[in-house]
């Protein structure tokens, strides 16, 4: 049996339709892991469509508890074929987004996969459930074809992504052992474009918080008391504009980062940003003398995701006591994620603006981590991926978005290779998420192809 043979059995799984129907089951799981009435759901989908697919597989399973009471179990699975192998991890997450069932479109329903043309509908098709059950059914087209893999698989599922993976890290920390391998070769977020491969080593980090300001008790009326009286949302607006200029270039000296190397603005060259339907791209916003690529992937952006002063959907003739917005800060490696709070306040007291009280928020977000795009893994799963597609895929040193890429980049000390399964336009965290038959299609021969080449020698052997 050869390479080809492999790919062929894992397009088989696609075109018979079993992919399909594979994760219509893994979808009528109501895994939201923001709502806690749905908990037992988590250890459900480890349970029932987990535990037995893996455990066929050849792996060893176990169910741990979560070291943060507030995330859900996670599974551990271990196929050891020898010692003296390469030994690969690979992660995915079955918990999702919340279902906003009331907004998805007619015909539709979020634990219901909807096959329409070559959309599969349903929440978590692209986000992550298709991503790992495509690794898994690769892994399976391997053995399959070949009697075994060539080296070892570790694999870690979690069910708390969604809510910022609380005791992931320290889950890692605490399993290093059992958990050691070469490398991490996992699959979450999405293609640059639908047709073609994208890899990514990292991603940009990311906190949040809120900017208030609380002057007095109550609103006070405009006529009598206007010019007398403080404006909260005049305040806080100022203050906020001076975080950023008029075009949104960051003003805060310690955010501005310093990691835009040569090499990493080489291997943004030429990258495209948005596809489709996505909006065009402001070319005067953001930081000047960057790409637009450099600006989503090299670099930090600030945002205001939600401002509030007084009853907008009914305003009186009052000037406000409070004013509050919600913002944020993606962040790349070379920004230290200790000082990006300690630095707003040192601004904003600088400028006067000791009224606007910091409330950092309590959910997590990962830290920022990148791999060096000249790593030895890198020009591996590229070379392999050019050789089953026939083109050279699109490479990023980090996601624009985060996911826990610190736990296993940093805690465990691997290089990190995420090979993502969905498109920009999946409608991910939002309701008609969807993941493209094509793009299923193509990532069963991808990874099918990455596997077979593993197991044939890597950069360990």
């Amino acid at each position: 049996m050869s390479r080809k043979d492999a790919i062929e059995h894992a397009i088989d799984y696609f075109e018979t339709g079993q992919l399909q129907t594979d994760l219509s089951r893994l979808v009528a799981f109501e895994t939201e892991s923001q709502n806690p009435e749905n908990r037992p759901e988590l250890r459900r989908y480890l349970d029932e469509a987990m535990i037995p697919r893996l455990n066929a597989l050849g792996f060893d399973c176990a169910i741990h508890k979560n070291p943060d009471p507030n995330g859900g179990p996670l599974l551990v699975g271990t196929r050891i074929e020898d010692p003296a192998f390469t030994t690969v991890l690979t992660y995915g997450h079955g918990d999702v987004i919340r279902a906003q069932t009331d907004a998805w479109r007619e015909g539709l329903a979020p634990f219901t996969l909807v096959e329409e043309d070559d959309r599969l509908y349903g929440r978590g098709t692209a986000d992550n459930k298709v991503q790992h059950l495509i690794n898994i059914a690769a892994l399976e087209s391997v053995v399959a074809t070949r009697g075994s893999l060539g080296f070892n698989v570790k694999i870690v599922l979690e069910t708390s992504e969604e809510i910022g993976s609380p005791g992931l890290a320290a889950f890692m920390e605490a399993n290093k052992e059992v958990l050691a391998a070469d490398v991490l070769i996992a699959s979450d977020g999405p293609r640059l474009r639908p047709e073609r491969p994208t890899m990514f080593m990292g991603a940009r980090g990311g906190t949040s918080f809120d900017l208030c300001v609380d002057l007095r008790d109550g609103a006070h009326h405009s006529g009598n008391f206007g010019g007398l009286l403080a404006d909260p949302a005049m305040i806080l607006s100022h203050a906020i504009a001076s975080i950023t200029d008029a075009r949104g270039q960051i003003q805060i000296p310690e955010w501005r980062p310093d990691s835009l190397t040569q090499s990493v603005r080489d291997a943004l060259k030429d990258l495209p940003i948005t596809e489709g339907s996505s909006p065009k791209v402001d070319e005067d916003w953001g930081e000047t003398g960057l790409t637009p690529a450099e600006r989503a992937y090299g670099w930090n952006s600030f945002a205001v995701l939600a401002m509030k002063s007084g009853v907008p959907e009914a305003p009186v003739n009052a000037i406000s006591g409070h004013a509050r917005a919600t913002c944020q800060l993606r962040y790349v490696v070379g920004t230290d994620p200790a000082d990006i709070i300690p630095a707003l306040r040192r601004h904003l007291d600088a400028l006067g603006f000791d009224a606007v009280r910091i409330e950092q928020h309590d959910r997590g977000f990962f830290p920022a981590t990148r791999l060096d795009p000249s790593d030895p893994w890198v020009t591996y799963v590229r070379d392999s991926l050019i050789e089953t597609t026939g083109q050279t895929p699109h490479i990023l040193p980090n996601l624009a978005g985060s996911l826990p890429n610190d736990c296993f980049a940093d805690i465990m000390g691997l290089p990190t290779v995420w090979i993502p399964h969905s498109y920009l336009g999946c409608s991910q965290h939002a309701p008609d998420e969807h993941v493209l038959k094509p793009v299923c299609r193509s990532a069963m021969s991808v990874m099918a192809g990455l596997f077979w080449d593993i197991g044939m020698g890597s950069p360990q052997h």
